[in-house]
């Protein structure tokens, strides 16, 4: 994907103070971001070592479902894990080069904005290992970790069109860069989607996938740029909004919780429901990305010995991509509605339905 390159921490769930700090952390301790496995002694001789993106290891999202995918390989044996983080861009090169410089065996880096440090290093040195998330893979020893975010997001976009009452639903990026519209593309022609189905006429605001025009708050750290999209929104009529922004969009959750009903919202990347607790109350669903799993996957191929730059891509047919569940929505939607999203799905996974978007990776 050309655009891979500029991949932002785009679902970086991670407050502001996580980016924070004047020098790299570098641990194989327990995270405090809630990880599924812990980081106790593993018996494994292969290392394991990832560098986080600025959102920091305890984004609750992006950076910690990577380190969870880490700790996993770690807690079925198959590796020694630890992690550095990144206060800022300029300190890609440098913790990827301490990383090989210590020895691991594969060195995972988190978000494509790290593709090109990572890409340097592994010209470098040909015989390293690294594995990428959210970005291509570069022959021979660069793995990358892409996902159809479009597929997910389409059925995001479906339900909302149908859950909406007022006929209008938003949406608003972090930055304008593929990773980030991919999802905003989904979002978009899931909700036209639903009109051609139901001679409905719900809007989408803040996304125009013809024109590749709309909302964007130019962070993912920006609270409040988040709170003041999601209320402009609801001020032209939205009652959902689904923020692809990082921790930018808990401003539009925050904003969303504070009216009473009057907007819900969607997340992104993990299940906001148990990422972001606090605003369980407003959130329909999540749109998945699959990153625990295939960093955990990357890892313990990798420790088989059975490395391959080969992409993965998640998409609906191989669960890299998806809805979370409805939680305290689960009695709110129509069982027609989620049956119709059922068929849709099933449709998308056959490919009787074509999602449209430029910005999907490729598979």
């Amino acid at each position: 994907m050309k655009q891979s390159r500029l991949v932002a921490a785009l679902a970086v769930v991670g407050l502001a103070a996580a980016a924070c700090g004047s020098k790299p952390v570098s641990s194989n301790s327990t995270s405090s971001a809630g990880a599924s496995a812990s980081g106790g002694s593993g018996a494994s001789s292969f290392t394991a070592c990832m560098v986080t993106d600025t959102g920091g290891i305890d984004d609750h999202s992006f950076n910690s479902a990577a380190w969870a995918g880490m700790q996993k390989a770690q807690s079925d044996g198959k590796a020694t894990v630890s992690y550095v983080q990144s206060a800022t861009e300029n300190q890609y090169t440098t913790n990827i080069a301490s990383l090989v410089g210590k020895g691991c065996k594969l060195v995972v880096t988190v978000g494509g904005l790290m593709a090109d440090a990572t890409t340097a290093s592994a010209k470098t040195h040909t015989g390293q290992n690294y594995t990428i998330v959210d970005s291509s893979s570069v022959s021979p020893n660069v793995k990358g970790l892409e996902f159809n975010t479009a597929q997910g997001a389409f059925l995001g976009g479906y339900l909302a069109a149908g859950y909406s009452k007022s006929g209008k639903v938003a949406t608003f990026g972090g930055l304008n860069i593929a990773p980030v519209t991919v999802y905003m593309d989904g979002f978009w022609e899931g909700v036209q989607y639903y009109n051609s189905k139901h001679g409905t006429h719900v809007q989408v605001l803040g996304w125009n996938e013809t024109t590749q025009q709309g909302s964007f708050a130019q962070s993912f750290t920006d609270q409040n740029a988040g709170k003041q999209l999601a209320a402009g929104f609801m001020s032209q009529g939205a009652d959902i909004v689904f923020p692809v922004a990082g921790g930018t969009g808990l401003g539009a959750l925050a904003e969303a919780q504070q009216s009473n009903g009057g907007l819900n919202a969607i997340w992104v990347d993990t299940d906001g429901f148990t990422a972001a607790p606090q605003y369980a109350s407003v959130l329909i669903t999540s749109v998945l990305k699959g990153i625990s799993d295939a960093v955990t996957k990357a890892v313990e191929d990798a420790s088989s010995g059975n490395f391959s730059e080969t992409a993965y891509v998640g998409t609906l047919a191989n669960g890299g991509t998806g809805l979370a569940p409805y939680h305290d929505f689960d009695g709110k939607i129509p069982a027609s509605l989620t049956s119709e999203l059922d068929t849709v799905k099933q449709g998308i996974i056959s490919g009787t339905i074509t999602i449209k978007s430029k910005n999907q990776p490729k598979s």
